[in-house]
């Protein structure tokens, strides 16, 4: 006799950082480009959520969607000819979502220099079914001292995510109660 109850679902085996770490490299060229000649920033935004998506869907082992881009940061601007770089891993996880870190990077095409940090991003992804439903994804197991500090710099952003969010829907709720219609 077991003492789950009969509809507990089985624990589903961590998974390592390592285990879903990706990077996603791409040439700039002029159609990347916006008015001031340099990268468009939603060209490096579609980027940075492809290659979250990407270890989103390796660590659940399955479809994963946007639920929201936090922190979305641009430190220099890209330029047609870079290679740019979109390094993402796991940082935490929880029930059925898990916060992927990104950082990009840009170098020349035709220099030897080392590349340049550009941007970073915290995205939360939540894992699906087919019929888009939530399903649990295994928990993230950080392997390394960075890997430790950045879940647990994710579990503050959770933490912060959460209470805006509450703050929010309370001041909504307070305002329809005063006659406030928005």
């Amino acid at each position: 006799m077991t003492d789950q109850a009969p509809d507990a679902i089985p624990e589903i085996p961590g998974k390592p950082t390592s285990a879903s770490r990706t990077t996603l490299s791409h040439i700039m060229t002029h159609n990347d480009t916006n008015l001031l000649g340099t990268v468009h920033g939603g060209v490096i935004m579609k980027l940075v959520d492809d290659a979250a998506g990407a270890v989103a869907g390796r660590h659940s082992g399955g479809p994963a969607v946007t639920a929201s881009m936090d922190e979305m940061v641009f430190l220099e601007p890209v330029r047609v000819g870079d290679l740019v770089h979109v390094k993402s891993q796991v940082n935490w996880t929880g029930r059925t979502s898990m916060e992927i870190g990104v950082r990009v990077l840009a170098e020349r095409w035709n220099e030897s220099a080392p590349a340049t940090q550009v941007g970073s991003a915290y995205l939360v992804f939540a894992a699906v079914d087919a019929d888009g439903k939530p399903r649990r994804v295994p928990q993230v197991l950080p392997e390394t001292d960075r890997d430790r500090r950045r879940y647990q710099e994710a579990q503050i952003r959770r933490t912060h995510r959460l209470a805006r969010r509450r703050a929010i829907r309370e001041l909504r709720e307070k305002r329809a109660a005063e006659g406030f219609e928005d």
